[in-house]
């Protein structure tokens, strides 16, 4: 049987499982009474990890949960078509398919053989997990020409190579390999 969790020990990143399904812990605040035999609430800022609802939720220090029986894959990416997108388990060497709404915005971060990890809830797959970074090609962007800060901006606008579109510093040039935070859609660095 799975351990169960107070809600006052739930913390920031940690999982749990609340009315049938798995939570993802986004903020979690604690308010203590003033008055003698107030009660002590948690407040949960939760993701639900079956339909990416994000909300807050108030309960009383003392409300239990179960720990989801949540298991991390490490998979790589193969392809997407109109079914969804299929993912190779790493350990198995089964084929994982997820659909368009489990996968999300990530494609446009995902190349063929892109090593990330997978959510698996009671041994479904939900989701997935990006890496913090990952490297892409600059498939088209204007020539930086030296001095072209006049407007303030050191930036410029660079497509790549799975198609979105960022904001890159003026010396990146076309082809090149940079490095992409996937949470942001920001410029990480060169690769």
């Amino acid at each position: 049987m799975a351990a169960l969790l107070d809600a006052i020990n739930v913390k920031r990143k940690m999982y749990f499982e609340f009315e049938g399904a798995p939570y993802y812990c986004l903020e979690s605040e604690i308010s203590t009474p003033t008055a003698r035999g107030g009660q002590t609430l948690v407040r949960l800022k939760m993701r639900n990890l079956l339909t990416r609802a994000v909300f807050d939720k108030t309960f009383k220090a003392g409300d239990k949960f179960k720990e989801p029986d949540l298991q991390m894959v490490e998979v790589s990416y193969l392809y997407s078509d109109a079914d969804g997108s299929y993912f190779l388990d790493q350990e198995s060497f089964d084929t994982l398919t997820l659909n368009v709404d489990m996968v999300g915005d990530a494609l446009d971060f995902l190349l063929e053989g892109t090593i990330l990890q997978i959510h698996k809830f009671n041994g479904n797959p939900i989701g997935l997990q990006l890496p913090q970074q990952v490297e892409l090609a600059v498939t088209y962007t204007e020539p930086g020409v030296r001095g072209d800060t006049a407007s303030g901006a050191v930036t410029k606008p660079a497509k790549l190579e799975t198609g979105i579109e960022i904001r890159v510093p003026f010396f990146i040039k076309q082809d090149e390999k940079i490095k992409v935070y996937t949470e942001t859609r920001e410029f990480a660095g060169r690769a």
